[in-house]
């Protein structure tokens, strides 16, 4: 009867068992394609500025960045550029969010359209629209207080129309990021929980809320950075000069050197963006394994984060210990 009975190792293998088995060469060709596609033009780029005609392979492009002319002032206005716009980006949008969220879910839509309408508008014609606007001052309000404000706004070391265009151009992206981390919370659990134990609305905020979307803002924060330095058009043709519109300015003269800045710029963004992903990762590894297995019960049954305990005041706690005592 053992001779007749099939064995463990005769039974037939599932029928996509083979093909599981089979090696993926279509993903080793797609990745190959896509390294060409992203490393090719980089490569190229670094080729162009270390070997010079007539010298050889030489390092004098990389070298000789960070005494160019106009290296230091661009770079500077780009980045206070950059902190301006982040900051005001995040004190406009998440203050919204948290609103429409919790009070009024029906203006959800319509906050939606009003964040992507820069995307259906050109930055050559958000651009049109600002230069007309700021000819009214010369024109219509050279007599009033509002000239001296239109001055302002136009002030070579720190424009604030940039800021205010940068600011509009950075709304679609940031909106979708803080509203897919706002989404990933039981916000109204989390507000009531605090809520319940004493804390105000903006220690509720500050303590409960944005630690729990802190991923959200890193990729908040680093989208608009990436942006600011990018962006080339609205500075142009108001006739600024931050870090894009200098590295164009200084490839008239010095190409290579010009190649060497938007290199290690771009060396620059890949480096945040890793640490913007350690960083992601880096609370949840810090995390011992016990302690999350742990409040894995509480948050399943409650939906409220681990970060609530902390953000609780420790006189309410104490308040509400008393009271589950007595």
């Amino acid at each position: 009867m053992a001779a007749l009975t099939p064995s463990a190792t005769a039974r037939p293998k599932p029928e996509g068992a083979w093909r599981r088995r089979r090696p993926r060469v279509w993903r080793g060709v797609v990745g190959l394609i896509a390294a060409a596609y992203f490393l090719g033009p980089m490569v190229a780029s670094v080729v162009f500025t270390v070997d010079v005609p007539g010298k050889g392979l030489t390092l004098s492009s990389y070298s000789g960045i960070f005494g160019v002319a106009g290296f230091w002032d661009s770079l500077r206005l780009t980045l206070e550029l950059a902190a301006a716009t982040i900051a005001a980006t995040l004190l406009l949008l998440v203050p919204a969010l948290i609103a429409v969220r919790l009070t009024a879910p029906r203006l959800r839509v319509l906050l939606e359209v009003l964040c992507s309408l820069p995307l259906v508008v050109p930055a050559v014609a958000l651009t049109a629209g600002i230069s007309s606007v700021l000819q009214w001052g010369p024109d219509h309000l050279a007599d009033t207080p509002l000239f001296q404000t239109f001055t302002a706004i136009q002030n070579p070391d720190f424009p604030v129309v940039l800021l205010l265009a940068y600011v509009l151009m950075a709304l679609p992206l940031a909106y979708r990021t803080l509203d897919a981390g706002l989404r990933s919370l039981d916000l109204a659990t989390l507000v009531e929980a605090a809520r319940n134990c004493g804390a105000s609305w903006p220690r509720t905020v500050v303590h409960v809320i944005l630690p729990n979307l802190r991923g959200a803002l890193l990729n908040t924060g680093f989208l608009t950075l990436a942006l600011v330095l990018g962006e080339y058009t609205v500075a142009s043709i108001l006739g600024y000069q931050p870090f894009a519109v200098w590295i164009v300015s200084l490839g008239g003269s010095n190409a290579q050197v010009s190649v060497s800045v938007s290199v290690l710029s771009l060396v620059l963004t890949w480096v945040l963006l890793l640490l913007l992903a350690t960083a992601g990762r880096g609370r949840a590894a810090r995390t011992p394994r016990g302690a999350r297995a742990n409040a894995a019960p509480a948050d399943a049954s409650t939906g409220v984060t681990p970060d609530v305990t902390a953000a609780i005041p420790s006189a309410a706690t104490d308040t509400v210990t008393v009271q589950e005592k007595s």
